[in-house]
């Protein structure tokens, strides 16, 4: 049995760490929010901005504070799902093929541009990220756990890009952009030491097994019931308006579930309120929701669902 959650947000160990996190990561504090919550929640991340604003920093960052393994893949128009996987190579001495792991068996992998790689190279993923298992050869080995993916994607009018489908879109919980910091938080970057030089000298907050009790808690968070008729109902709209291609997945509405357990646990609650669904919404839903030429951004178009949809 799970021990009782205690409200004390300003002492939790996960309060540390985005407060640590946000030493590094200047200005961005709701973003970091979403991307912890992410991993509380076992999903995956998708972030997509301009290259330098600090993408791959926030891999880096959660990986250090965390006390998780860390593994980058750059990913490229000419790799092949082998340089992910692993491959097996002839032993001379043994006479005998020895499987050599590839850098996805690791607690939390960067997949750097991860649409610069061809559909094939981005397939590679597909069963890691929704099995935490990868099958080569005939094969099928477990991934370490906790296990997380953050994929980092250029916009997609930038030269070189291929578009992500939408079953490895929707592999990820949550997609959120970053931005260019305010002033303020710009200024404080440029007067300020080197970002990786902060990181050298930061030291874990969390263990894997902390993480994983963490994760476990969420999971364990209390919804009522005319909270899942309130998420119901958000699904339901996305599927009877003409708004949008296709309605959201009941994958989506689990990932919009766990996703706001992980948020209230950060608040330090043990129960979920239909604010912290709202909060989450835009990182979840919007991705997953394909639109004809739509110039909103992320929150705007959540912002509509929710007017769209009364409170329970």
């Amino acid at each position: 049995m799970l021990p009782p959650l205690q409200p004390a947000p300003d002492a939790s160990p996960l309060s540390a760490v985005l407060a640590a996190a946000s030493t590094i990561i200047l200005g961005k504090e709701h973003q970091l929010r979403l991307a912890l919550s992410c991993l509380l929640a076992r999903g995956h991340l998708l972030i997509e901005d301009l290259p330098g604003v600090g993408k791959t920093t926030l891999a880096h960052t959660l990986a250090r504070l965390l006390g998780m393994d860390f593994q980058r893949i750059q990913f490229t128009s000419d790799m092949l799902p082998a340089d992910v996987l692993g491959i097996s190579v002839f032993d001379s001495a043994s006479g005998v093929f020895r499987f050599h792991p590839g850098p996805i068996f690791t607690q939390l992998v960067l997949a750097d541009e991860i649409n610069r790689a061809t559909p094939k190279a981005q397939s590679a993923l597909l069963e890691a990220m929704e099995e935490r298992q990868v099958t080569v050869e005939g094969a099928t080995r477990p991934l370490p756990l906790p296990f997380f993916v953050i994929a980092t994607q250029n916009p997609a009018h930038q030269i070189g890009t291929f578009p992500l489908p939408e079953s490895q879109l929707d592999r990820f919980l949550m997609r959120i952009e970053l931005g260019y910091p305010d002033r303020a938080a710009e200024r404080a970057l440029l007067e300020g030491r080197d970002r990786r030089s902060l990181l050298a000298e930061t030291l874990p907050l969390l263990s894997p097994e902390i993480l994983l009790t963490e994760q476990a808690r969420a999971a364990a968070l209390h919804v009522a019931a005319p909270l899942f008729d309130y998420v119901q109902a958000l699904i339901a709209h996305t599927r009877n308006t003409p708004e949008w291609k296709t309605g959201l997945s009941p994958r989506a509405g689990l990932g919009l579930i766990a996703a706001a357990r992980a948020w209230a646990l950060l608040d330090g609650r043990n129960h979920v309120l239909p604010e912290d669904v709202q909060a989450v919404l835009p990182a979840v839903a919007v991705h997953r929701l394909p639109t004809a030429g739509d110039a909103r951004s992320a929150a705007e178009i959540a912002q509509a669902l929710i007017e769209a949809v009364p409170l329970p």
